[in-house]
């Protein structure tokens, strides 16, 4: 029997931790002056940046940034910091990452303005924790490998973000992420982005759980998007409000020179192995997109009153040695829709698709004006679906869209997700 690598037991153990995650309640950034019972800022020492140091400006964070060896810890007082802060090689090791957090929680460490908060660039087994990031044009927070498309950023845990108001339409995102391996976002909350809330490019074996996605539209930008050779991510037990034109984008449409891993021998895709499961979408254009995908798994969610679609089938990029979109699998959804509010009897089908492949099961569908009509029109036979029953939410109308004891949607939906 071979021993487990230790890069192995990093990823199960960020699993596990996501797994403990609760959901948070949504806050919008303010900075905060440093009162005196603040903790006071240190100044960077060979002596403290192996261990911890704190610092309440941005000069004092680029100091103690460049001083941070494995298992140092940066605590951030409460403020305004700024933007433009660039990061490079920075790497800590299994079980001793570096870590940049928030000193107090409830009073976080604020980035404003400018092109990028901050950029992190070929980094290894690092931690951001409780920070905040607004009003950037670009990306609030990024996070890439240089360029080096063969040696990923990665081992990362996102913890605790606040992002809102990033960039104007298009691809302006709250957190991007290019070529990062063995990652975790969890328990942050991500409002009015341009673009997208979390945009991933060529990112593998990554979690995103328990955080929050909100716009006051549902049309443009996309809570998550997973392209550019994306695999063997997980998207789990998010909150998704009228969150643009897709909620979730698994695939999309990528530059071929931009994929990782770079292009070689076919098949390619923009997306294998992505699941999402367990989430709540309320509102949007369509809670999932399938867009040039060699397999994924939508299971085990709660869609409420979307504005189009339960799904559409894509295919954005043509380049030869593409599949196209394949082998899906939706099952165990609950879906409540209004019918004068559903296009194409609630799936969407584009050309240059394999909508034959694609496997549905154990779907409740309810129509809120016309149960009569709450038979969607699929592109393959559903296996033991259920139409016309009304779920018996708690508190629809306010967001609340746990049931009642009694529901006859009991076994599908979010809340079914099981442990």
């Amino acid at each position: 029997m071979k021993p487990i690598s230790l890069s192995c037991l990093f990823i199960v153990l960020v699993v596990l931790r996501c797994a403990e995650a609760q959901t948070p309640t949504a806050q919008t950034p303010t900075a905060q002056t440093p009162t005196a019972q603040t903790p006071t800022a240190q100044t960077p020492t060979a002596q403290t940046a192996a261990s911890a140091v704190t610092v309440g400006n941005g000069a004092q964070l680029r100091q103690a940034v460049a001083q941070a060896k494995p298992g140092t810890r940066i605590r951030l007082l409460p403020g305004e910091y700024g933007n433009g802060f660039f990061f490079t090689n920075l790497k800590g090791r299994p079980g001793k990452p570096i870590v940049i957090t928030a000193a107090d929680a409830k009073n976080p460490p604020v980035f404003t303005g400018g092109s990028e908060g901050i950029h992190l660039s070929e980094v290894e087994h690092v931690e951001l924790h409780g920070l905040a990031f607004t009003g950037q044009s670009g990306n609030g927070l990024n996070i890439d490998d240089g360029g080096s498309y063969e040696t990923p950023s990665h081992h990362v845990v996102l913890r605790g973000l606040r992002v809102s108001d990033i960039g104007p339409s298009g691809n302006h995102d709250g957190i991007k992420l290019s070529g990062l391996d063995d990652f975790c976002v969890e328990n942050c909350t991500i409002e009015r982005i341009g673009g997208q809330g979390v945009d991933m490019v060529g990112c593998h074996r990554g979690v995103i759980e328990n955080s929050v996605f909100r716009h006051t539209n549902e049309e443009t930008s996309s809570g998550i998007q997973a392209k550019g050779g994306s695999r063997n991510i997980v998207i789990r037990r998010c909150r998704f409000e009228r969150m643009g034109g897709r909620a979730i984008n698994i695939g999309g449409s990528t530059g071929l020179q931009y994929f990782r891993p770079p292009l070689k021998k076919p098949p390619h895709y923009e997306a294998k192995d992505i699941r999402v499961e367990g989430n709540t979408f309320i509102g949007g254009g369509t809670p999932v997109a399938f867009v040039g995908v060699d397999g994924a798994t939508v299971r085990y969610n709660t869609i409420y009153n979307p504005a189009r679609f339960a799904l559409r089938i894509l295919q954005e990029t043509r380049a030869p040695g593409f599949v196209a979109s394949r082998n899906g699998k939706f099952t165990d959804n609950l879906i409540a829709f209004r019918s004068d509010r559903w296009g194409d009897n609630g799936v969407n089908i584009g050309p240059h698709t394999a909508p034959e492949t694609f496997t549905f099961a154990r779907n409740f569908w309810y129509c809120l004006d016309n149960p009569a009509r709450s038979r969607p029109t699929l592109p393959t036979p559903e296996t033991t679906g259920v139409y016309g029953h009304a779920p018996l939410f708690r508190n629809a109308d306010k967001g609340d869209l746990r049931l009642r004891p009694g529901s006859p949607a009991a076994k599908m939906g979010a809340h079914a997700l099981p442990k």
